[in-house]
């Protein structure tokens, strides 16, 4: 397995369509990025309570030395596709700061429809950088081959579980909101790539230099 070295990450830009999509799919890279690191944390959608849960949450999962810009967006939830000019504005804004080293967006092949375009859209607006597109565990059972691994320990695979039930109390009330879902995926994905937990992302284009 050829590794790449998240400690060499100075700038981030995190996509996501709704808040908690990327603390329950990217928790774990978000835990594990160097300190003074920059990242401008991108929302499409979310009512102001949710909003506020997540500034919250992205503030608990970086370090205090992290520059954290919020970005965030108040499109219909479920709707995106349907907000498609605006979706693809909030994004081009977002590449508009700059070529960040690293983009956090959505599966390709996520079920959902918010998901899938923000994938999408981030795909050809962030050409100059690496792309991961994560997982989010769901009902439609949409988990698939990964190609790239974060892995983590165990004290980080229960840290990351313990600031999502922190810090979005609003959704306990799911079903799959729970320990065994969030752990369980992370024990699979840490198997696969000879840790104990870990996190699965796809990169679907990659430039090496020299």
């Amino acid at each position: 397995m050829i590794g790449f070295n998240l400690a060499g990450v100075r700038s981030v830009v995190a996509l996501g369509a709704h808040p908690d999509d990327i603390e329950i799919a990217a928790g774990g890279l978000l835990l594990s990025l160097p300190a003074g690191v920059t990242v401008d944390y991108v929302l499409a959608t979310g009512a102001p309570t949710r909003q506020a849960e997540a500034r919250a949450a992205a503030s608990a999962f970086l370090s205090q030395a992290a520059a954290l810009n919020f970005h965030l967006h108040a499109l219909p939830d479920g709707r995106l596709p349907a907000h498609w000019n605006e979706t693809k504005e909030i994004v081009e804004a977002a590449a508009s700061l700059g070529v960040p080293d690293l983009v956090l967006a959505p599966a390709t092949d996520d079920a959902h429809q918010d998901h899938r375009l923000l994938a999408t859209l981030a795909s050809t607006a962030f050409r100059n950088s690496l792309v991961l597109h994560y997982e989010i565990p769901k009902w439609d059972g949409d988990l698939g081959r990964r190609n790239i691994y974060v892995p983590l320990t165990p004290d980080q695979g229960r840290r990351k579980v313990a600031l999502l039930h922190e810090h979005f109390p609003s959704q306990k009330a799911r079903d799959w909101w729970d320990d065994e879902v969030f752990l369980g995926l992370a024990r699979i994905r840490g198997m696969e790539c000879r840790s104990h937990y870990a996190e699965a992302y796809t990169v679907t284009k990659a430039v090496l230099t020299f």
